[in-house]
């Protein structure tokens, strides 16, 4: 199984891990409510758990651009 980090915003991976099994708790996915938890991991039709993060590009763009966190879809 792997799990897999990608962008929310643009789509773009941001990382993975390889790992035969990997402990929620050890990736700090035990915090999460319920519902984050719906938003943010998603399991592809592999296995692999995907989760959805914000790579530095989307992130530096919301920081020089706080309007676009009104938007749906910041990206064109």
């Amino acid at each position: 199984m792997a799990v897999i980090y990608r962008c929310r915003h643009c789509g773009d991976k941001i990382g993975e891990l390889q790992q035969s099994y990997v402990h929620e708790e050890d990736l700090g996915l035990h915090i999460l409510s319920n519902e984050e938890r719906n938003e943010m991991i998603d399991y592809t039709k592999d296995g692999h758990m995907e989760v959805k993060a914000i790579c530095d590009h989307c992130e530096d763009a919301l920081n020089n651009h706080p309007d676009y966190h009104e938007l749906d879809s910041f990206i064109q």
